[in-house]
Parts: C-alpha cells; structure tokens; sequence
C-alpha cells in the first residue's frame, strides 16, 4: 500500500525523526509522537501530512487519546513503530530499584501502552504493521547493559507472542535489532549512568564505559540508512519476525547462535535426562 499512515514515538530525534523525515518525503502521512510535540516540529518542519502530538508513552489514557486524534486525522494507522526508549549503563547490583522502574516505565510498559492503544483500529480493518525497535542488546546481552538489555529481552518476547497472536489477524509484527549507530543514544539525552558505581566492577563495567564514551559519535551505523530501510521493511508483504540491521549485530546473533548451541550439545545429556523414563527422548 502506497501514502502509509505511520505512528511513530519518541519522534523528535535518533531513529525516530529520520523515519520520519523518510515517511514524509515519499507522500506518507506520520502521526509524530514526542513529550514536547514542538521539538517534533523544530525537527521535521511544518507538514500537511504531519500530526505531532504530545506524547509520554508512560501514561496510558494519553496514548489512547493520542492514537484515537491520529485516527481522526487520517482514518488509519498502517506502521506502529514503539521507538522511543532510553539506556542505562551500569552493573546490574549497581542499578537501584527506581532507576530500573524508571527504565520499564519507558521501554517496555510504554511500549504495551502504545501498542493497546493501536491494535483495536488495526484489528478492525484487519490490517496494519508493528514494528518493535529492540537492541542487538535484546538478543545478547553485554556486561553494563545487563538492566536495559532486560528490557529489549522483554520487547523481543512480547513481540514473539504478538506475530503469533495477531497473524491470523491480517496483523503483522516485527522487532528491529539494531546494532551501534551513530546517533545520540551514548550521549547523556538518551543514556543514564547508574549513580551507584561498585570498584568489584571496574574490568567489566567500567571497561564498558570507557568503550562506550569512546565509542559516542564514532559508532559505525548509518542512522539514515536504517531509516531507509525502516521503508523497505514496512513496505514488504511478508515482513521478518525479526530483522536485525548492522554488520555488528549480524556477528553478534551469529556468536550467541553459535555458543548456544555447542553450549546445548555439551549438556545435553543432562538436559533431556530429566524426563519420565517413559517419555521417548525427542534428542
């Protein structure tokens, strides 16, 4: 289907804008969702094909208010895509119990927010796309990611559940596993340092913080060309279940695929042993 409606979060900036920007340049219509709708507009412009609105994907009577002024502008929503989230870097003693709440609040209560706010419009016409943005950290997680990491874990099954449950629907969902991209996520706008830091950590940790402040603006994704590929996905007629974008993530599942399953034939002896005696071993 040519002219998509999109409804995009977290929309001012990072992938969201560029999205965006993609969606808009091609003729299609984007519901652009931000906690200040002005710096959507700072972002992208004056639009006719654009609807930025207020948006704290925390609270769920806003985001079914949201998605109900989307559908009053342009009748349908074709593309979810939950994009907005932040990070949290540190151990995972070192994250307090706010923090961590803090974290789930966004990236993944914010995330089911949305999304039940969209799904009863999708399923109506029996039509529609949501498209989960994750992390090569929701597939394999790394030392000082291991909070947030929890919570791309948490986005990659629920969406999991939601292809099996919303396939007989017309309904089609795909989580994004993008590696490190040249964006803003490392910079202190996007990224929480916990404020706990424990010495036992430094080789692990610590190690990854100093990578990660090296690593700010030099990572070696193009957002742009995530965006333009956000288009192709949306675009084709028999989507992924999961779509990873970015030589380092594609090494990464490729290394944890690996190990999982030398991990596996190691024990699996004693994986299957645990059986009644009179169940025929699958193995």
């Amino acid at each position: 289907m040519s002219n998509k409606v999109w409804f995009i979060t977290g929309a001012s900036r990072g992938f969201g804008v560029l999205i965006a920007q993609q969606a808009l340049a091609r003729g299609d219509s984007v519901v652009a969702t931000a906690r200040d709708p002005q710096s959507v507009i700072k972002a992208l412009g004056e639009h006719p094909n654009l609807l930025a609105v207020r948006l704290d994907v925390r609270l769920e009577a806003q985001a079914i208010t949201v998605a109900q002024q989307a559908l009053e502008r342009f009748g349908r929503i074709d593309v979810l895509v939950n994009n907005a989230g932040y990070g949290l870097l540190g151990a995972v003693e070192e994250a307090s119990g706010t923090e961590i709440r803090d974290l789930y609040e966004t990236n993944v209560f914010g995330l089911l927010n949305v999304t039940r706010a969209v799904l009863p419009s999708m399923r109506e016409r029996g039509a529609g796309h949501i498209v989960n943005i994750s992390s090569v950290g929701g597939y394999s997680a790394y030392a000082g990611w291991g909070v947030y990491s929890s919570t791309k874990f948490a986005v990659e099954g629920l969406s999991e559940a939601m292809h099996m449950e919303l396939a007989p629907l017309g309904i089609k969902v795909t989580v994004v596993e993008p590696g490190f991209f040249r964006t803003d996520f490392l910079d202190a706008s996007s990224l929480v340092s916990t404020s706990t830091r424990i010495e036992d950590y430094a080789e692990t940790v610590g190690a990854m913080r100093t990578f990660a402040a090296g690593k700010n603006h030099q990572q070696p994704g193009d957002p742009a060309k995530l965006a333009i590929a956000m288009l192709q996905l949306a675009d084709s007629a028999e989507p992924p279940q999961r779509l990873q974008l970015g030589a380092d993530t594609v090494a990464r599942v490729r290394e944890k695929n690996a190990f999982v399953d030398a991990e596996m034939a190691q024990w699996l002896d004693l994986a299957v042993s645990t059986d009644f005696d009179d169940v025929k071993q699958a193995a």
